[in-house]
This record gives C-alpha cells, sequence and structure tokens, in this order.
C-alpha cells in the first residue's frame, strides 16, 4: 500500500468511528480526511479506505464517484468550482466560466500550469439565492460578476 494515514489523521480516523454504528457508516467523514491528508482520492487512497473500513475497492470507488465534493484526480492550489445549476445559470454562471477560462487560459476539468488553479463545473452548490455562486477550496463566493471573478482571482494570484 503506497498511502497511509499519518499518526496525526489515523487518530483523527478512529474518533470518527466513534461516532458511527458501524464502519461503513463512516465511509464519507473518511473520504474528508483522506483528501485533507492527500490531496485527493487516489486508486490507492480509495483501497486503503476500504481496507480501513472492511469495504470492497468497488463499493469505496462507487460511492465517492457519486460525489462532486471528492476529487478523484489532483487539483489545484485553488479549486474553482461554478455551479451550473438553473438559478445559477440563469444569472450568467456560464459569463463567470467564460471569463475564468479567458483569464487562466484553462477549460473547464483542467489545471493552470502552474498548479495554482483548477475550474470545474458543478451542479448545484444550494446557495440559488445568491447566484451565481463560485466556491473556491471550501469558501464561497456569491452574487458573482465577471469583474468580481477577474479581481477574486488577482487576489487569489499573488497569494502564496
Amino acid at each position: 500500500m503506497s498511502v497511509q494515514f499519518s499518526q496525526e489523521t489515523y487518530k483523527q480516523f478512529e474518533e470518527v468511528l466513534t461516532h458511527y454504528p458501524t464502519k461503513r457508516a463512516a465511509i464519507m467523514p473518511t473520504f474528508w480526511l483522506a483528501q485533507k491528508e492527500f490531496g485527493y482520492l487516489s486508486p490507492d487512497a480509495m483501497e486503503y479506505i476500504g481496507q480501513l473500513l472492511g469495504l470492497s475497492p468497488a463499493y469505496v470507488g462507487a460511492v465517492a464517484s457519486f460525489y462532486t465534493m471528492y476529487n478523484k484526480e489532483p487539483v489545484g492550489k485553488y479549486h474553482l468550482q461554478v455551479c451550473a445549476n438553473l438559478s445559477c445559470t440563469l444569472l450568467g454562471a456560464e459569463h463567470i466560466i467564460e471569463c475564468i477560462e479567458h483569464k487562466l487560459g484553462i477549460g473547464l476539468g483542467q489545471t493552470t500550469a502552474d498548479g495554482k488553479f483548477t475550474l470545474s463545473e458543478v451542479e448545484c452548490l444550494g446557495s440559488c439565492g445568491t447566484a451565481p455562486v463560485a466556491q473556491i477550496n471550501d469558501d464561497y463566493h456569491e452574487n458573482l460578476t465577471p469583474e468580481g471573478v477577474l479581481q477574486l482571482l488577482e487576489t487569489l494570484s499573488v497569494q502564496e
């Protein structure tokens, strides 16, 4: 096995298990721990999770593939997830995506050459009243405009 939790993360995993009636029920919080530790859910990470929880790799992969919040490929330092559901689309999400693509020189599902930004389209971020919305890593950015997203990208570009 090429991946395993650090001692600190393994302690967190053991704590997570105390909150669920079965190991299988702890799969989603274990995904979060693995994504935080490894950056994304690689096939090796999913196999490791399966071993920890006593689940088949096929089951672990099926659950992980259902949810867009778990990265199955490496992502940039800043993962830009733009909502493309109805409210966001009606209020200009496609313009936000186009603006990001043009500014960064990447398309949906791509990462900048420097590894700083990854652009994804997601189905719903649950913030319809403040559309269009994007999630950057763990933070929501609401009521986006093309100008506002350019300013946001500029701010992120200078951060280390």
